[in-house]
């Protein structure tokens, strides 16, 4: 797994750096079974209205429907191939469970096709193997963890992002979180071990506004440029300077606090995440 800069044969490839794919299995077409059509929505709602401003465009893509819960439990799974996801940063697995039946999972980082991998309550703390956070040893690397028994993995999800099991205390496991967040999570919450894939992700250089377009990106305008109407930046005689950032409604920028201070979940924070 690694990058590579391309010789550039165009203006566009100049600056541009790309993923080799090597980890991906070749000429592998995605599981039609486990494809959903995706409608373009170019950031409007269901009445037609603009509601997100920026989106548009972009390449057709199917939706690939992925196993965040894990809960086919102690039914061994092989790996049939590791492919690319668009909806995702992380590679995707395709599993084959020993009764049939096919999904896909993340691709942890070390994952390669013919491995077996087990969920639930008494697996191997091995790479892919999903577990309650009870069952796993204390510096276990972890991704994909439940915030509720059931819920499906909502944290460390994304390309090259992880967890770190720090402590159990009663009935409650300590994570240090990508965010670098020390916080408490039910030991009944499952996670599974291991780093996610493709990590090189954020060593890519896209090298042209276009491929921005094709990812469904619309240029967007800077506060600045606007007029007093539409933005707290906007308007002035030529180039104004000074002035504090701040969003379009007035929230300043640039670390001004907006969490809650009575949040029900501020109990479960240990450590506030290091700027």
């Amino acid at each position: 797994m690694g990058v590579r800069k391309l010789k550039p044969i165009t203006p566009g490839q100049r600056f541009r750096v790309v993923n080799d794919f090597k980890v991906l299995t070749p000429g592998v077409e995605p599981e039609k079974s486990l494809l959903v059509s995706k409608k373009s929505r170019g950031g409007r709602n269901n009445t037609g209205k603009m509601t997100v401003r920026y989106q548009g465009g972009g390449h057709k893509q199917q939706y690939r429907l992925i196993d965040f819960k894990r809960e086919k439990v102690n039914i061994p799974a092989t790996v049939r191939s590791i492919e690319y996801d668009p909806n995702r940063s992380a590679f995707i697995a395709l599993l084959v469970y020993a009764d049939g039946e096919k999904r896909y999972i993340l691709a942890p980082n070390g994952v390669t096709v013919g491995m077996t991998l087990v969920s639930g309550k008494g697996s191997a703390p091995e790479v892919g193997n999903a577990l309650p956070l009870s069952d796993l040893p204390l510096g276990t690397v972890v991704h994909n963890i439940e915030m509720r028994p059931g819920q499906g993995g909502v944290i460390a999800r994304s390309a090259g992002s992880f967890a770190q099991l720090v402590a159990r205390d009663g009935g409650y496991a300590v994570l240090r979180m990508p965010s670098s967040e020390t916080r408490m999570i039910l030991i009944t919450c499952m996670a599974t071990v291991g780093v996610v894939s493709n990590s090189d992700h954020a060593l890519e250089i896209s090298g042209k506004a276009g491929r921005s377009r094709w990812k469904g990106r619309r240029p967007r305008t800077r506060a600045v440029a606007m007029n007093p109407v539409d933005h707290p930046m906007g308007g002035g005689e030529g180039r104004a300077t000074g002035g504090h950032p701040r969003s379009r409604n007035g929230i300043p920028a640039k670390g001004y606090k907006t969490r809650t201070p009575k949040k029900a979940s501020n109990r479960y924070i240990i450590e506030k995440r290091k700027k």
